[in-house]
């Protein structure tokens, strides 16, 4: 009697905490959907403002991958959607860096140098600057930063 008594007991603990978890998986995943949309901020504000030439930092999902540009210095091509109205076209010199191994869906997070055009922006300057001069930028894709 007793052994059936704690085995009820274990089995309803259980079944409490199971039904507590989809809980905070929604709160967590909520959380960085808020983060991802803060962190667009300067992108967004650039792009109202014409902005150019200047470095964002922010994160988005990857919608088109482009073929290669490999006139001069060669450079990976693909589209990122940042939120709801405006998609960045990504210029990631792969003389200076690997290319990403992207596929469309892929969440990224960036650093890079923002260009306006009335499309979204152009997002390039994703690597380190091999003179030391400036900080230049970044991808981050699947735990993996390449600069």
């Amino acid at each position: 009697m007793k052994k059936t008594l704690y085995l009820i007991l274990l089995l309803s603990v259980l079944a409490a905490c199971r039904q507590h978890e989809p809980a905070v998986s929604l709160v967590a995943e909520s959380q960085i959907s808020t983060q991802v949309q803060l962190s667009n901020d300067a992108v967004v504000q650039a792009y109202r403002d014409k902005k150019s030439n200047i470095f964002v930092e922010g994160s988005g999902v990857v919608k088109k991958l482009l073929p290669e540009d490999d006139n001069g210095l060669r450079h990976q091509k693909f589209l990122v959607k940042i939120s709801d109205e405006q998609t960045l076209l990504f210029a990631h010199n792969i003389d200076l860096t690997p290319a990403i191994p992207l596929a469309v869906g892929d969440t990224i997070q960036f650093r890079g140098e923002y260009v306006y055009n009335p499309k979204g922006g152009i997002v390039h300057w994703t690597h380190r600057d091999p003179q030391g001069k400036i900080e230049g930028g970044w991808i981050k894709h699947k735990g993996t930063t390449y600069n």
